[in-house]
C-alpha cells in the first residue's frame, strides 16, 4: 500500500474583486494542517486596495460593452492593479516574498452564465512578472466545464477553515449574498451552498442613485431613517430566482442597473411620497428577507446560528433586519469569531491556490452541482 503524501501548509496571498466593485481585497494567510481535512489559518495581513472612480467605471463599462482592444488593455491594466494590491499587503504584513508559495487571484467577473460559461478578467502573467511569485487564477471555469455553476467557491474554505461544533450557516454579504451550510464534522459531502440573491450590490446602487456623492449606506443610517415598503419587497421576492432549487448562483446579470431602477420605480408607484431613504430601507429589507426566505425554503439541516461576513455585515440596520427575519437563529458576525470578515473571500482564494498546488480538489460538488471534485485554477509560474 502506498502511503498518502504528508499534508503541507504554507503562506499565500489571496486577491479578490467582487461584484460590489469597492476595490481589491488582498490577504496574506498562513495555512497549517489540522485535524482530518481541516486547516488552521492565521491572517498575517489584510489590505483593501480601493478603486479610483475611473478604474471602477472602466470595470463597470466592460460588463456592458467593449471592443477587443478595450478588453485587452483593461486586462493588462487590471493585472497591474492586482499586483499593486499584492505588493501593498505583503509590505504591510512584513512577509517576505521568498516566504510566499503563490498568489491566488480570483480576478473580476465580467460575465457569469451558469450552465454555459463564466469569464473572470485577470492577467496572471502581469501579476507574476510584477511580483516574481507564482499565480493560480481562473478558478471557476473548470467547475463550469464539469457541469457545475462555477459558484459559490468559498464553501471549501468554510468547510476546511470555519466549521463549528454544531450545524452552522456562513452567510457572506458581498455584492451578492451566498450561504454555506457546514456540518459539525466538516464532512465535505454534507456541505451545501448557494447564492441567496442580492447582498449589498443592489442596495449600494440604490444609494448611489439617491445620492451620487455616496458609495454605500454607512452603518445603515439612511435605511434606519426610512420605512420599508413591504409590497415592493414582496413583489421583488416573486422573482423566479428566489424559488429556484439549489445548486444555483447569480450576479449582476440578473441584479443589474435595470433591476435597481425597477426597485426605485416600484417604491414610488406604491407610495407617492416615497423618499430616497424609503427606497434604501426597502432595498435593505430585500436583502434581509431574501436571506431568511432562502433559509426557510432550502436549508432543512438543523442550523443553530448564521455567521455574517462581507461588507454587508458591517451594516447595522441590515444585521438587525436579518436577525428579525431569521427568527430563533443566533446571528453572529465573522469578526467576533475569527478575523475581519471582509478578508474572508480573499483568504478563501489563497486557500484555493494552496489546494491547486497540492493537487487537492477545490470545488464542493454538493454546492456547485459539478459532476465531481475537480482541481481548480491554472498556474502561472513566478
Amino acid at each position: 500500500m502506498t502511503a498518502e503524501p504528508a499534508r503541507r501548509g504554507g503562506v499565500y496571498v489571496g486577491l479578490m474583486s467582487g461584484t460590489s466593485l469597492d476595490g481589491i481585497s488582498a490577504a496574506v494567510a498562513r495555512f497549517s494542517p489540522a485535524t482530518g481535512q481541516a486547516f488552521d489559518v492565521e491572517l498575517l495581513g489584510f489590505h483593501v486596495h480601493e478603486y479610483a472612480p475611473a478604474q471602477r467605471e472602466r470595470l463597470l463599462a466592460a460588463m456592458r460593452e467593449g471592443s477587443a482592444r478595450d478588453y485587452c488593455r483593461l486586462a493588462a491594466d487590471f493585472g497591474g492593479w492586482l499586483a499593486d494590491a499584492a505588493v501593498a499587503v505583503l509590505a504591510e504584513s512584513g512577509v517576505a516574498r521568498a516566504d510566499v508559495r503563490a498568489i491566488g487571484s480570483h480576478g473580476q467577473t465580467l460575465w457569469h452564465e451558469p450552465g454555459h460559461s463564466t469569464w473572470q478578467l485577470d492577467a496572471p502573467a502581469v501579476i507574476a512578472e510584477r511580483t516574481g511569485l507564482a499565480v493560480v487564477s481562473d478558478f471557476r471555469v473548470r467547475d463550469v466545464a464539469a457541469g457545475g455553476q462555477g459558484a459559490p467557491l468559498v464553501p471549501i474554505a468554510d468547510a476546511l477553515l470555519f466549521g463549528g461544533a454544531r450545524w452552522r450557516a456562513l452567510q457572506n454579504i458581498g455584492g451578492i449574498g451566498n450561504v454555506t451550510v457546514v456540518p459539525p464534522d466538516g464532512t465535505l459531502a454534507s456541505v451545501r451552498a448557494f447564492d441567496t440573491g442580492p447582498g449589498v450590490g443592489v442596495l449600494d446602487a440604490v444609494v448611489r442613485v439617491v445620492d451620487p456623492s455616496l458609495r454605500y449606506d454607512h452603518d445603515g443610517r439612511m435605511a434606519a431613517r426610512g420605512r420599508v415598503i413591504q409590497p415592493v419587497v414582496d413583489a421583488l421576492l416573486a422573482e423566479p430566482y428566489f424559488r429556484a432549487e439549489p445548486p444555483k448562483s447569480t450576479g449582476r446579470e440578473l441584479f443589474d442597473a435595470a433591476y435597481v431602477q425597477r426597485l426605485i420605480a416600484l417604491c414610488r408607484a406604491e407610495s407617492s411620497g416615497a423618499t430616497g431613504d424609503d427606497c434604501i430601507a426597502t432595498a435593505t429589507a430585500l436583502t434581509a428577507q431574501s436571506i431568511a426566505d432562502a433559509y426557510r425554503r432550502f436549508i432543512p439541516e438543523p442550523i443553530t446560528e448564521t455567521v455574517l461576513s462581507g461588507g454587508g455585515a458591517k451594516n447595522l440596520t441590515l444585521r438587525n433586519q436579518i436577525a428579525a427575519a431569521v427568527g430563533d437563529l443566533r446571528v453572529r458576525t465573522f469578526d467576533e469569531l475569527y478575523f475581519d470578515g471582509e478578508a474572508k473571500e480573499a483568504v478563501a482564494f489563497a486557500l484555493l491556490a494552496h489546494l491547486h498546488l497540492e493537487g487537492i480538489p477545490g470545488n464542493v460538488p454538493t454546492a456547485t452541482g459539478a459532476k465531481g471534485p475537480r482541481i481548480l485554477g491554472m498556474l502561472t509560474p513566478g
